[in-house]
């Protein structure tokens, strides 16, 4: 799985797997490009610029192109609101993601494997569903019967050391992370263009 994801860094041009040894540091050129081709990067039209971004933030959220789809339109179709400031908030408040977010994991494809086999729990209850939508006043922590595997060795020094967004507050003695506001652009870190993939589905 690391290895399809590392091409899929090359071929957008950054590391978007989160993995210390992603094969993109290494090579920083798209797979199968020629020696003589590594250099030179073809001049891309707005279309694919706007085509890139879509592509890098729904590889970063690891989320599917129909998933991704009807984030934008949800976001696109709501009143009142900045669609790309609604999409970065929706992305941003799935449970797979915020549990990576809040220190739990290195990175959202592991968060995404520990949701899936039940480790999490979503204010005392267990939960599964990685696209859950979080929401103000949610305690995130894992399943005390899960605290014994190699996982979670370190647990308590890993959340006490983490730096996470503003809208978190963790509590590395109980091991509970509580979303305590919205996600907002600007909070967090973020090498993407929202705009640009809102335009991108307006085509």
């Amino acid at each position: 799985m690391s290895r399809v994801t590392c091409k899929i860094c090359r071929r957008l041009g950054e590391t978007i797997c989160g993995r210390e040894k992603c094969a993109f540091k290494k090579r920083p050129y798209p797979p199968g490009k020629l020696i003589s081709e590594k250099k030179h990067r073809s001049t891309q039209t707005d279309y694919g610029r706007q085509l890139r971004e879509k592509q890098k933030v729904r590889h970063t959220y690891g989320v599917s192109e129909t998933q991704f789809s009807n984030y934008v339109k949800e976001a696109s179709g709501k009143q009142g609101v900045n669609p790309a400031e609604y999409l970065f908030e929706a992305l941003e408040s799935r449970l797979d993601n915020t549990v990576f977010r809040a220190g739990f994991v290195s990175s959202r494809a592991l968060s995404r494997q520990i949701v899936s086999h039940g480790h999490v729990m979503v204010n005392g209850r267990r939960s599964n569903i990685a696209s859950r939508r979080m929401k103000v006043g949610d305690v995130i922590t894992i399943r005390p019967g899960s605290m014994s595997t190699k996982l979670f060795d370190g647990l308590v020094e890993r959340l006490k050391a983490a730096t996470v967004p503003t809208w978190f507050k963790i509590d590395g003695d109980k091991l509970t992370a509580t979303l305590q506001g919205k996600p907002k652009p600007g909070q967090a870190e973020m090498s993407f263009n929202l705009t640009s993939v809102i335009e991108f589905y307006s085509r």
